[in-house]
């Protein structure tokens, strides 16, 4: 069927196609969910949405649901698990075609699962993709410009966004981030009960949980309803994608006690924030590609470094934006950014696409003169292409105490070329295997 449906688009002429789009991406739906038969409606299914965090937050809600005992699925752009079996994501594409979806979700029904959790996109939404699934319940993590030039608008994108919630029934819930300036947009879009979460607290039933006693210093901490929650994760970000996560599983009656233990157990996600080595200097690798999620990054690994013993380490930054026409206007964006933060700027490769890479590097750099109070040696910063050279140079430079943080990639299998090649790639094998030659001299 989904051969047959992708070699009528092929004789369609395209203009005629660009009308008929809707109806196509919503007949691959309906022929999909058909063909595998609902599987949807015998789960419980969990839609993670928002512009940052989400990958973070399915991880952290698999591994819960996981430890306490219960068979559990999931999609991200990081991987698709059942249970405690997973394969890299490797399609470049955070929420698959509609086959794939459904064809998964049989899966774990046929694996005895009783929760899916799915990261669900504005891209797919609009494509339709998320049709025909039943969702129990919906997350938002948060919200910031992104896919702007795809929607047309920020509240086109919101749009997209609250279609998700909307698709929920009066038995759905709807867990939504009070700290987020939409909380109120998404509350008015949906039917579904509502739980909000934020760094104060979890409301849920009319009653408020406080939270108490939070602490980012060497992990996350904090204290709800007199039980100590304690996370390998770092960053006050992370705090949020916590909550998000225990605020759903409290949703589904797991006991706060249940979610604490849980999450103790839970290592850092891959490539996010991920740490690979910690002396002399530290080497983080993030998968920031927002401007919103850049800043989070580098103003916690600042604050990681605003320690006595620390005050003259710097910040050493790679990073890059993707091509392909994605998100022009957040490129000097994300320069601004680096240059407020950062001690020593290399722009780099990231996933070029059909665009020209030293255009992409150029239009970031525009953004480091945005900057307030530009420091002179971030004005001028490295401009390499070769991503391997650039991550080398990084290390080269590096003193004790400070820090390089490689963003853009994360944990990303490819680097993606003109015409959708890929070039095998893997930012954190790559400084490993850079740390390994540099001691070899």
């Amino acid at each position: 069927m989904e051969l047959i449906l992708f070699t009528i688009k092929k004789f369609i002429p395209r203009r005629l196609f660009l009308l008929l789009q809707p109806s196509y991406h919503w007949l691959l739906a309906f022929s999909a969910a058909t063909f595998y038969f609902f599987p949807s409606r015998k789960l419980k299914v969990i839609g993670v949405t928002g512009t940052d965090g989400k990958s973070t937050v399915v991880s952290l809600l698999h591994e819960i649901f996981r430890k306490s005992g219960h068979n559990v699925a999931s999609i991200s752009s990081l991987r698709f698990k059942i249970n405690d079996a997973e394969e890299p994501n490797l399609r470049k594409m955070t929420m698959p075609g509609r086959f794939f979806v459904q064809r998964f979700l049989r899966r774990a029904k046929r694996g005895n699962a009783q929760f899916v959790i799915l990261e669900v996109t504005s891209e797919g939404i609009k494509q339709f993709r998320h049709k025909f699934i039943k969702f129990d319940a919906a997350i938002l993590t948060n919200l910031t410009p992104e896919h702007i030039e795809s929607h047309g608008s920020f509240e086109n994108y919101r749009a997209a966004k609250a279609k998700l919630f909307n698709a929920l029934g009066k038995s759905g819930v709807a867990i939504l981030n009070r700290d987020d300036s939409s909380w109120g947009y998404f509350v008015a879009q949906s039917r579904a009960k509502t739980i909000l979460y934020s760094t104060k607290g979890i409301t849920a039933a009319g009653r408020v949980h406080p939270v108490l006693e939070l602490s980012t210093k060497g992990g996350i901490t904090f204290v709800i309803d007199g039980v100590r929650f304690r996370s390998e994760l770092i960053g006050g970000f992370n705090v949020s994608n916590i909550l998000a996560a225990t605020a759903a599983a409290y949703a589904f009656g797991f006991t706060l006690e249940e979610i604490a233990s849980a999450l103790e157990k839970i290592p850092p996600v891959p490539g996010r924030l991920e740490v690979i080595q910690e002396k002399p200097f530290r080497v983080v690798v993030d998968y920031a590609h927002t401007p919103n999620a850049l800043r989070n990054v580098y103003q916690t690994l600042r604050n990681a470094n605003s320690k006595p013993e620390t005050l003259n380490s710097k910040l050493i930054c790679v990073l890059g934006a993707a091509g392909g026409g994605r998100d022009k206007w957040k490129r000097p964006e994300m320069g601004k950014i680096a240059g407020e933060f950062c001690s020593e700027i290399i722009l780099t490769n990231e996933d070029p696409y059909d665009e020209n890479p030293r255009t992409i590097l150029d239009e970031i750099e525009r953004g480091l003169s945005q900057t307030l109070n530009p420091k002179p040696e971030t004005l001028n910063p490295r401009k390499i292409l070769d991503r391997r050279e650039a991550i080398r140079k990084a290390l080269h430079i590096a003193q004790e105490g400070d820090t390089v943080i490689i963003t853009g990639k994360g944990a990303e299998q490819f680097i993606m070329g003109p015409e959708n090649t890929k070039i095998p790639w893997d930012d954190r094998m790559v400084v490993c295997e850079e740390i390994e030659h540099t001691s070899k001299k």
